[in-house]
């Protein structure tokens, strides 16, 4: 027992215990001391303050009981006279302290299981902070290991200097690890928690694969290459996007390597996984294309508000495009970043042509035309009964078989069920209970109006408490896929920047701000930006109050 022997055997003890355990010899014998002043207190009494030295070099163990000067003693366990201290040090005042030399311990069973006690936890702390402070900036490292043992499918690895967890999620599928094997594996993250930290490995972390991509391919490691995006469906297939600084290096071919060696080693490591190499281009477009690759595109629309893009594809090649049970169109949407709709030739072609009939039976049924001139109006790409009501008369006039007077009429019309429907609705916001000083707000129509009603939306203390999203909708990225979410407004041409002017203008009707404050805020942004970084690097030290004096 460390605090049984004679003092060389303590040195000895403190330096073998900070071997074993990979910390600091400091460390241990502060653990020591702490020990010493717990067995002490309990013979001395609780309240006594008492200190522990050991002297690192001899081993010397010294026992102080501190006391505090005061002018009036209440405890004689932790204070002394101010007269009594200045007979044993002049110097002393009030509130400092008197260091009393106290008799060597000897320490009984009990005080020395209980000192045992208290080195063993302050030795377990400070190994879990030196596993905790060697981990923690290694997160995003690819680290190799030995399998400790396996637990209910985890499996736990010996990292030489602390324990690393593989949790089965975070396993490749069908692989088995059994004790002694060794294993590769990506640190995604380190914890600290009650038990100790936690290192958590990953072998299915789409940047494990990145990672053992830039240990094969020299360019990578270098900066000439650089890896944009990584999908991964763990064991089966993988997507990675791949650009190159220098235009005479091809970033696909120097990921392959000469006859495939450089992605084979991957493949070998991943268990077979099959590995997509794509070259990333800035133009959604051609990513997207690339990303679908072994299949053919023959045209794309892009949604880049709601980052949604449709794909049409030949008949012959839906198949190819979608992948097994979907997995080439999910992986190129994760490695892309979009959400991606797959459709043929055919179905395109059905679509715009439901399209065109919705179309030509919009303008027949609000014009009160005949099919022909519906049809007319649809081809020529008008697509609402606002854009013929308000376009240049020429527009109209100029189509094969109208003149100057049918395309007067056919605006006439349009206006005139314009007007009409724009009363229906006006009356719908009455019925509703949306306020009229709403209509005050740019931006927004009777439609819109009739819309927020619909949504409790119903004055202008309600539209100031939205927020924009609330209005047009938002959109959240979760493994890769994309998920949007309907706002009151979503079903309007309504962008995110009128949406934010609508709600601030509603907020200023409403008093919530004024033009000043809105002024002042939108020019702080800047600053505040600027001055969260700025604090100061270094605080002074605290003080204790009170010297302390050997007596």
């Amino acid at each position: 027992m460390a605090i049984s022997a004679n003092r060389l055997e303590l040195l000895q003890i403190a330096d073998a215990v900070a071997r074993e355990k990979s910390i600091d010899r400091n460390i241990v014998i502060a653990a020591m001391e702490d020990a010493i002043q717990k067995a002490a207190r309990s013979r001395y009494g609780t309240e006594t303050e008492v200190r522990a030295e050991i002297n690192a070099k001899t081993g010397d163990i010294r026992l102080q009981r501190l006391l505090q000067v005061v002018e009036h003693v209440e405890n004689m366990s932790t204070e002394i006279a101010l007269e009594d201290a200045r007979s044993r040090n002049p110097e002393a005042t009030l509130g400092d302290f008197i260091a009393e030399p106290l008799p060597p311990l000897d320490f009984g069973r009990i005080a020395a299981q209980s000192a045992k006690q208290v080195i063993v936890q302050k030795v377990r702390e400070a190994e879990r902070d030196r596993q905790y402070d060697e981990f923690k900036d290694r997160v995003g490292e690819v680290i190799n290991g030995v399998v400790k043992r396996a637990e209910y499918g985890n499996v736990i690895v010996d990292l030489g200097r602390g324990e690393g967890i593989v949790r089965r999620d975070e396993l490749i599928p069908r692989e088995i690890f059994r004790t002694g094997d060794r294993i590769r594996a990506f640190i995604y993250d380190v914890r600290r928690e009650q038990r100790g930290p936690q290192i958590f490995l990953s072998r299915t972390h789409p940047q494990f694969m990145a990672k053992l991509f830039a240990q094969e391919v020299p360019e990578i490691y270098d900066g000439v290459i650089e890896i944009k995006s990584v999908a991964r469906d763990p064991g089966s297939r993988a997507k990675i996007a791949v650009i190159s600084k220098d235009s005479s290096i091809d970033p696909v071919g120097a990921c392959v390597g000469m006859r495939g060696s450089r992605v084979q080693a991957v493949v070998g490591e991943l268990q077979g996984e099959k590995i997509d190499i794509i070259p990333w281009n800035e133009e959604p477009a051609t990513f997207i294309v690339n990303a679908l690759q072994p299949a053919e595109v023959a045209k794309v629309v892009l949604d880049e508000d709601a980052e949604r893009i449709e794909v049409v594809v030949p008949d012959e090649q839906l198949s190819l495009a979608i992948g097994r049970r979907g997995q080439n169109v999910r992986l190129a949407s994760q490695l892309t970043g979009w959400a991606i709709d797959i459709m043929t030739e055919n179905e395109e072609s059905e679509r715009r042509q439901k399209e065109f009939v919705e179309r030509s039976d919009l303008f027949m049924n609000a014009l009160n035309v005949d099919e022909m001139v519906g049809q007319l109006l649809a081809t020529e790409g008008f697509t609402s009964v606002e854009e013929v009501a308000y376009v240049e008369i020429e527009e109209i006039s100029e189509i094969e078989g109208f003149d100057d007077e049918t395309a007067e009429e056919i605006q006439a019309r349009a206006r005139d069920y314009l007007d009409e429907l724009e009363s229906k609705l006006d009356q719908e916001r009455q019925e509703l209970g949306v306020s009229d000083d709403l209509r005050s707000i740019d931006g927004l129509t009777l439609a819109m109006l009739v819309a927020l009603g619909k949504d409790d939306i119903k004055s202008m203390e309600d539209l100031a408490g939205c927020a924009a999203d609330d209005l047009v909708g938002w959109t959240e990225r979760k493994d890769g896929e994309v998920k949007k979410f309907e706002g009151t407004l979503s079903s309007f041409s309504l962008s995110r920047a009128e949406a934010e002017n609508i709600v601030m203008s509603a907020r200023l009707a409403a008093g919530w701000i004024t033009e000043e404050e809105l002024a002042a805020q939108n020019a702080d942004i800047g600053e505040e930006a600027d001055g969260a970084d700025e604090e100061d690097a270094a605080q002074p030290e605290e003080q204790v109050g009170g010297a302390i004096l050997n007596g």
